[in-house]
Order: C-alpha cells, then sequence, then structure tokens
C-alpha cells in the first residue's frame, strides 16, 4: 500500500468519526470543519460525495490519473540515453549543466537525478555532516591568494601535468591558470605575473613548503626565514607576506578546487575537442577561468579591493630568477652550460672580472645586469643560448661559441645560496735534492772545477 492511499483510509476514518457526530446533533459544520482542519466549504462537499456515493466518493480523485506536470517520458529516455553514450563519467550536476548547455534540455535537476538514480545509472550520495569552518574568509579581495599545483592527466592521450593555480581567499576567484610539465619555480613566477598584471600588487600569498617557496632545514620542522629562495625574496623585495601551510587541511580552500577542477577540467577540454597543452593554456586563458567563476565564486565581505596596481611595472625585474657571475677575459659569462657574450658598452672599457647579474625571466628571456643597467638582453633561453658541446650559435644572437666547462666542475652563484664553506689546502713539505755522488762516495763537482784541479 502506497502513502497516498494510507492517507486516504486515515482521512476516511477521521471523516466518518465527524460526520456521524454531526448527524447525531453534537456538532456543528463549523467545529466538524475545524476538526478535520478543512474549511466549511470542503466539509460541505465531502458529506455530499459520502451521502451519495458511500466511502467511495470520499478517494482522492487524482490518484491514478497521469499529471499534467509530468516530466515527457521521451525527454527523459533521451536524456538517459546522452548519460549512457557519452556522459557516463560526469557527476549529476556537470551532467544536467552539459545537458543544458549543448543539448536544450529544459528540465530540472531534480527530476534528472532522480531518474538516474531510479534506472540505476547513478548511485545516490551518501549523506555528510556540515563542514565547520575554522578560518574566516578575508573581507576584501587581494588582502590573502591561494597559489597550489596538482598532477593529473588533465588532457587525454598525455602524460599527467601540473595545473598551477592561483585564487583569491576573499571570493574564491581563480586569477590564474594554466598547464605545466612540472610544478617549479618559474611557473610560480609566470603565475605571479599574471596576477599582478592584470589585477595588481596584494598583501599575503598562502601556499604549501616546496623546495621552491621555501627552505626547510630539517623535514617535517619549521622552515626558514634566513636562507629564502628565489621565490622568497622577490615575494620580500615586493613587499608580501609568504605565509607556509604546514598541513593539507590547513590548505582546504586552494585544495577544494582541485577536486573539483579533476573532475570537471578533463571532460570540458575533451568536450572542447583540446589536445595540445598550447590550446588548452589558451582556452583556459580565454574561456574556462571566467566560466569556473561565474559558478564557484561568491561576494566578498566587503566591498572594494585590497589590489594595488603594478604602475611602474617594478614586479617585472623581481619576477625572475637572479643569479651572479663572473665575467671572463672575454667578455663572456657562462649560464647553463653555455656562454653569453656581453657586447661593448660606454659604460666600461670592458667587464672582465666584473660581478654582473643574470635575469632568468618566466617566458625563458634572459638579462644581464650591472647595478641598475642593463647591459645585454636574449629573447629566449631555448632558441638563442648555445650549447657548448656542439659550439654552434646563431648569428647575430649575441652568444658565443666558446667552450665552458663541464657542468659538474661549475658551481652557480646564485644569490639565494648558502656561502660555500671555505677550503684549506693541505701543505705539503718539501725537502732539498741531496747532491749526486759518485761511485767513490764524492761529490760531483762541476766541470771548470775538475779542470782548474
Amino acid at each position: 500500500m502506497g502513502t497516498a492511499s494510507i492517507h486516504v483510509g486515515i482521512r476516511t476514518m477521521r471523516f466518518m468519526d465527524v460526520y456521524d457526530r454531526w448527524n447525531r446533533g453534537r456538532l456543528g459544520q463549523d467545529e466538524a470543519a475545524e476538526l478535520l482542519g478543512v474549511s466549511v466549504r470542503s466539509f460541505q462537499r465531502w458529506k455530499t460525495r459520502f451521502e451519495a456515493d458511500g466511502e467511495g466518493g470520499l478517494a482522492d480523485r487524482r490518484m491514478g490519473r497521469r499529471s499534467p506536470r509530468r516530466a515527457p517520458e521521451e525527454e527523459l529516455e533521451r536524456m538517459l540515453g546522452l548519460f549512457r553514450d557519452k556522459y557516463a563519467d560526469f557527476t549529476v550536476k556537470h551532467f544536467h549543466e552539459q545537458l543544458a548547455k549543448r543539448h536544450g534540455y529544459t528540465l530540472g535537476y531534480t527530476i534528472t537525478k532522480r531518474t538516474l538514480h531510479t534506472a540505476g545509472l547513478v548511485r545516490p550520495a551518501r549523506r555528510r555532516s556540515a563542514h565547520r569552518k575554522k578560518r574566516q574568509r578575508r573581507p576584501l579581495p587581494g588582502m590573502m591568494l591561494h597559489q597550489d599545483g596538482s598532477r593529473h592527466v588533465w588532457i587525454e592521450g598525455l602524460p599527467p601535468m601540473d595545473l598551477i593555480v592561483t585564487l583569491d581567499d576573499a571570493t574564491s576567484a581563480i586569477l590564474s591558470m594554466f598547464l605545466v610539465e612540472e610544478e617549479g619555480t618559474l611557473s610560480t613566477f609566470r603565475a605571479l605575473k599574471e596576477v599582478i598584471e592584470e589585477h595588481g600588487l596584494f598583501c599575503s600569498l598562502y601556499t604549501d613548503r616546496g623546495s621552491h617557496y621555501f627552505h626547510t632545514p630539517k623535514a617535517g620542522e619549521k622552515v626558514s626565514r634566513d636562507h629564502k629562495t628565489q621565490v622568497g625574496r622577490a615575494l620580500a623585495r615586493l613587499g608580501i607576506e609568504h605565509i607556509a601551510a604546514y598541513s593539507p587541511e590547513a590548505r582546504g580552500r586552494s585544495e577544494r578546487p582541485f577536486g573539483t577542477l579533476q573532475d570537471r577540467l578533463p571532460k570540458e577540454l575533451r568536450l572542447a575537442g583540446i589536445t595540445t597543452v598550447e590550446a588548452a593554456n589558451d582556452w583556459l586563458r580565454l574561456h574556462y577561468i571566467a566560466e569556473y567563476n561565474r559558478q564557484f565564486a561568491i561576494p566578498a565581505e566587503q566591498e572594494g579591493t585590497a589590489f594595488v596596481i603594478d604602475r611602474d611595472g617594478v614586479s617585472k625585474d623581481i619576477l625572475c630568477i637572479i643569479e651572479e657571475r663572473t665575467v671572463g677575459n672575454d667578455n663572456t659569462i657562462a649560464w647553463n652550460g653555455r656562454r653569453l657574450q656581453i657586447p661593448a658598452s660606454p659604460l666600461r672599457p670592458h667587464f672582465v672580472k666584473a660581478q654582473v647579474r643574470v635575469h632568468c625571466y618566466p617566458d625563458g628571456s634572459l638579462g644581464v645586469w650591472l647595478g641598475p643597467h642593463r647591459l645585454v638582453s636574449f629573447p629566449s633561453e631555448d632558441h638563442l643560448l648555445t650549447d657548448v658541446r656542439t659550439g654552434q650559435a646563431q648569428s647575430g644572437s649575441g652568444l658565443s661559441a666558446v667552450k665552458d666547462k663541464p657542468l659538474r666542475a661549475r658551481q652557480s652563484a646564485s644569490l639565494t645560496a648558502a656561502p660555500p664553506a671555505a677550503k684549506r689546502k693541505p701543505r705539503v713539505r718539501t725537502t732539498k735534492p741531496d747532491l749526486i755522488k759518485t761511485q767513490e762516495g764524492r761529490r760531483k763537482q762541476p766541470a771548470h772545477s775538475r779542470a782548474a784541479s
């Protein structure tokens, strides 16, 4: 017996009891209607139907009839077919969004989910307790940013890659997102450069304790505040506080979006027909970030922003890898097994033995600096730098084919590296050679002495 039938049976018993009391004059129509919880007009209708048809007249006449608002069976069958053929690995919410966007589907989310459950294509999710937020969001955008990377198979047919995401703490809006082969210093600088160029300088950055973010003297202990990495140096010069997270739970606001992205993004890339990293990064920047923020970003607690526009572009020459080099006798410096030629300059006759800085920018270009002066620029390390093993350089690139020392024999002088310990050479004691003696035991004399004797 269904729930509706049970309700009808209870209503019939209650009505017959009240009708009997009304029929004997113990209740008026107003009192009878109040006991049944209906209006006087409804009691009069029920009384008329009961007197004409008996208990059958009290049955709900809607039972057994098809609702005029019932979802069309053809549309539900079409939806189930699409799920089986094309969207079997989608969540119900994501599947419903794609139906509305790509297939002209107009039915609601609830009927879609219930139909999938009834068909056995989707298992109902178990109920979870409410999440308790331990840290309040920052009230303004730009007060705190989160940055993290997630390794996953994002594009079908390609190996796993790292998705670098930078998002705002106040709104959970993604400000930068792109794919790289491996997360590191240059990918961090690239993300920060994109955020600062589009939105401005921010107050603090919250990250994990990866080796490109922090130097940790001993595993599991606190990070070093004195020995900074390239990222730490750049953030300190920009006046941005760098906050380290000591557990995955502390990074919940940046970890949770990766669950959504790992589920949705590979499918979205597949539907868009994207098969290369370059096309994926362009599509993420031009389309997906805005679409994601429309669905998942929330309004900030307060109006306004904490971002400060970098009007002078000071961040450009800070968000890069900076290392020191000593110029050789031929006015070249070593960089990653290659030689960079420094051209003539009016600053000084030559740069032999001068200490210069090499700036490696996120796009692969290089710059050689002496104090505040840029001596030379190289558009891209991948295209212009010369490998010493081939000894070939492109004409006009400003690079020489000078053979460099083996990589194992060089030590890169980094501005952020700890100073090397001084090595003291051991002293070797030497003695004067003994005079050569003749067979008779006499000392060998010079030729002119023997002639004089």
